[in-house]
């Protein structure tokens, strides 16, 4: 990009301290931004600066730069809040052929007194360590953590940036099988066909339905998470669930869901080689841009014993 991705413009100087929820003044500033950016209504955003804003950057030359950010970058496809910067709303963005991070900063009249935009880089995500919000095992019964924890000994997803902290859950007897008899069909697994609920309250962001269950042993690599569902936190944390069974899913993209509500049955679809639960939290909605959250339950039973705010390692037999 030229000088337009780096511009422009701190006319506030006072440092506030935001909560990393967004306020209605500024969603409704940035999305009449998007709105008139995307149609070229660049007068119109201008008549939306603070007059010292108008000063800062005339009209031809706000014409000049929004004419050069559409010609290199084109519309804006997708926005997302992220973070609060100073007196700034941080927006991760999609424009067409470009991924930036958009800024706005909104005076007390809801005029805009600060526009910087720049290329969208992992340090502009939200940095969340661990879930806040109060977690319950997402099924019913007791299952076997078969990789959970720290080291790469006890969990293989640690080396995955998104998947750090990540669990594979499924269903043992007493004789340390997760099946039946021999093992060659889903159905003679005892996960496959379990209720998977949600582990909290929160919107569903991602419902992914449709795709084939695999014969036990073979791995479908091209969809890695198979049939799979995101749930998005009041905390601004996000849940994966991966791998339900094909055709499923019980929740839609949108979705407004209750703590204990069914999202689907247990499968075998995707990067799984046999029937399983894959659960992880991540600070962002995209995987290839996520960082992984620790997870902790609430209160759980860990080998027949109660825990509260624990995280599960690998073995581990629990329940709620």
């Amino acid at each position: 990009m030229k000088k337009y991705a780096a511009t422009i413009l701190l006319i506030s100087f006072i440092h506030i301290a935001f909560g990393q929820t967004e306020k209605i003044s500024y969603k409704d500033v940035a999305d009449n931004f998007e709105k008139n950016y995307n149609a070229g209504n660049y007068d119109t955003i201008f008549s939306s600066f603070s007059s010292v804003m108008q000063a800062a950057l005339p009209l031809d030359k706000t014409k000049e730069f929004l004419t050069g950010l559409k010609a290199q970058a084109g519309k804006i496809t997708k926005r997302e809040f992220v973070k609060y910067e100073q007196t700034y709303a941080s927006y991760k963005t999609n424009f067409e052929r470009a991924l930036f991070a958009v800024n706005i900063s909104v005076d007390n009249s809801s005029k805009i007194n600060g526009l910087f935009i720049k290329p969208f880089t992992e340090s502009n995500l939200p940095k969340i360590i661990r879930n806040t919000t109060k977690l319950s095992l997402p099924f019913k019964d007791e299952w076997t953590v078969v990789w959970g924890g720290d080291t790469k000994e006890l969990n293989y997803h640690v080396e995955s940036e998104a998947q750090k902290n990540a669990f594979d859950i499924l269903i043992k007897n007493d004789k340390g099988l997760t099946f039946q008899t021999n093992g060659k069909t889903n159905e003679d697994y005892y996960a496959f066909g379990k209720e998977i609920i949600a582990a909290c309250d929160g919107e569903v962001v991602l419902a992914v339905d449709g795709v084939k269950d695999n014969v036990p042993g073979i791995l479908n690599p091209i969809y890695v998470p198979g049939n799979s569902v995101i749930i998005k936190t009041e905390n601004k944390e996000y849940l994966v669930f991966a791998h339900f069974k094909q055709n499923t899913i019980a929740v839609k993209q949108g979705q407004t869901i209750k703590r204990g509500q069914l999202l689907g049955l247990c499968g075998n679809s995707g990067n799984s080689s046999e029937p399983h639960l894959h659960f992880h939290i991540q600070n962002v909605e995209d995987m290839n841009a996520a960082t992984g959250v620790k997870c902790y339950f609430d209160k759980i039973q860990v080998n027949g014993q109660t825990k509260t705010d624990y995280s599960p390692i690998q073995k581990e037999k629990i329940s709620n």
